[in-house]
């Protein structure tokens, strides 16, 4: 099975660096999906889910929100303002978060925009939290 190699980094942590077959990452104008020989690429990362396939057969997923991803050569490199594995995600906290997402009052555009962000981030942190 063909592979590349890929990183993740926050500011605080490098997340993953392994062996993977695919990579399906959000960015901010949609899902990309990266294979081996992908063609070179830079993107500005979206919020949402990532899934990680590794060359060993397993898969890896990780909440990620915000930065900037290049696919150059071989080698995918991720840097998140924002990256939760799927296993450190708590499923009862990020329910709990929906919950006062979506019972917050929002009138101005911007108040909006925050309270449709945490609610998406809430959904998607609940939806990984299965993958853990």
């Amino acid at each position: 099975m063909a592979e590349f190699h890929c990183s993740l980094v926050t500011p605080e942590h490098q997340l993953i660096d392994a062996k993977v077959s695919y990579a399906s990452v959000p960015t901010w104008d949609g899902l990309v999906g990266v294979a081996p020989q992908h063609a070179p690429l830079v993107a500005k990362l979206g919020d949402g889910a990532m899934r990680l396939d590794l060359a060993d057969g397993g898969k890896k997923w990780f909440y990620v929100g915000g930065g900037f991803l290049q696919m150059q050569g071989d080698h995918l490199s991720i840097l998140a303002s924002e990256a939760v594995p799927a296993e450190k995600v708590n499923r009862q906290e990020a329910e709990a978060a929906l919950r006062e997402a979506e019972a917050r009052q929002a009138i101005k555009p911007e108040d909006q925009e925050r309270r449709q962000h945490e609610i998406t981030r809430a959904k998607t942190m609940i939806s990984i939290a299965q993958h853990a």
